[in-house]
C-alpha cells in the first residue's frame, strides 16, 4: 500500500499569505496584453485615454508592490487534493483562513468581509474565505486565489432557462446581463459563463471560468466558437472602458461546461472587473 504525503499545513497557511498579496498587486499578464490591444485598437478618444491610465495605474502598483485596485475583494480559494496526500499540523480550512488573515494584515490590504450578511460587522482581517475544494490524482495540493471584488462580483446573475431557449438563449442572458451592468464593474470586463449542471454548479461554473487564462479558447470547438461570438457581440454594446462607450467593452468570455437534466438549462454570469485577479501554485 502506497504511503500518503504528509503536507504540512503551515506550508498552506504560507503560500496563501503570499499569494494574497501578490495577485493584488500583479497584474496577470494575459489581463495585461488583452488591455494593450485594446489600448492599440480603440477608436474613441476618451476609451483609449481610460485604457492608458489602467496601465499606468497597474505600472506604479507593481513598482510599489501596492494593491492595484482599492477593494482587495472576497478571498476566493480553490483547492485542488490529490488523493494521496495528508494534511498535518492542524486543520485545513482553518490554515486556508490564517493565511488570508495574515496576508491581508501583512500586505495592508484592505478588509471588506463581514460576519454576518444582513446585520454586518467587518470581521476586520478577512476572513472566512470562500473555499472550493476538489479531489484529485496524485501527491500534489494546487491552489488558486482568486480575490473577488464586488463592483463586478454584484453585477452577476444566474438564470434556470427551459432547454428549448438552447444557444440563442445563453446567448441573449449574457449580453443583457452585461448591457444591465453597464460602467458598474469597471468594465473592460472578463465574463465567466457556466452552463450546466444543477443551480449551484453552473455557478461554481462561472466563477472556475475566471481563472482560464482569456488566451486559451474552450477545448471544445463548439464552445470556442461560442466563447468568440460573446466576446464579438459584448463589445458591440458600446459600453466601453469604465463605461464612457468605444469598442473594448470585454477583454474575454471564457466558459465552462457540465452534464445538466434533461428538463433543465442553467446558466450563470460571473462578470469580473478588468482587474481578474488569480494566482496558482502547487505544493
Amino acid at each position: 500500500m502506497k504511503s500518503l504525503k504528509e503536507i504540512p499545513v503551515d506550508k498552506i497557511i504560507k503560500a496563501i499569505k503570499e499569494m494574497c498579496i501578490e495577485a493584488n498587486c500583479y497584474l496577470n499578464e494575459d489581463i495585461k496584453k488583452a488591455i494593450e490591444n485594446g489600448f492599440e485598437n480603440e477608436e474613441n478618444p476618451i476609451a483609449k485615454s481610460v485604457l492608458g491610465d489602467i496601465l499606468k495605474n497597474a505600472e506604479i502598483a507593481k513598482e510599489k508592490n501596492a494593491p492595484i485596485c482599492q477593494d482587495t475583494g472576497m478571498a476566493v480559494i480553490f483547492l485542488q487534493i490529490g488523493q494521496e496526500v495528508c494534511f498535518t499540523g492542524g486543520n485545513l480550512y482553518d490554515a486556508v483562513n490564517e493565511g488570508v488573515r495574515q496576508g491581508y494584515q501583512e500586505g495592508y490590504l484592505r478588509k471588506s468581509v463581514v460576519a454576518d450578511p444582513i446585520r454586518r460587522g467587518n470581521t476586520e482581517d478577512n476572513t472566512p474565505a470562500i473555499i472550493h475544494t476538489e479531489i484529485a490524482e496524485g501527491d500534489k495540493v494546487k491552489i488558486t486565489v482568486a480575490p473577488k471584488g464586488f463592483g463586478s462580483e454584484n453585477m452577476s446573475a444566474i438564470k434556470m432557462l427551459k432547454p428549448s431557449e438552447g444557444r440563442d438563449g445563453v446567448v441573449k442572458f449574457v449580453i443583457e446581463t452585461v448591457k444591465n451592468a453597464g460602467s458598474n464593474p469597471c468594465p473592460p470586463i472578463v465574463v465567466g459563463v457556466g452552463i450546466g449542471g444543477t443551480f449551484e454548479k453552473a455557478a461554481i461554473l462561472s466563477k472556475k471560468a475566471l481563472l482560464r487564462d482569456i488566451r486559451e479558447d474552450n477545448p471544445d470547438e463548439y464552445y470556442s466558437e461560442l466563447e468568440k461570438e460573446l466576446l464579438e457581440k459584448i463589445n458591440e454594446t458600446n459600453v466601453g472602458p469604465q463605461g464612457f462607450g468605444g469598442k473594448t467593452t470585454a477583454l474575454g468570455v471564457n466558459v465552462e461546461t457540465f452534464p445538466t437534466h434533461i428538463a433543465g438549462l442553467p446558466v450563470a454570469v460571473n462578470i469580473s472587473c478588468h482587474v481578474t485577479r488569480h494566482l496558482s501554485r502547487e505544493i
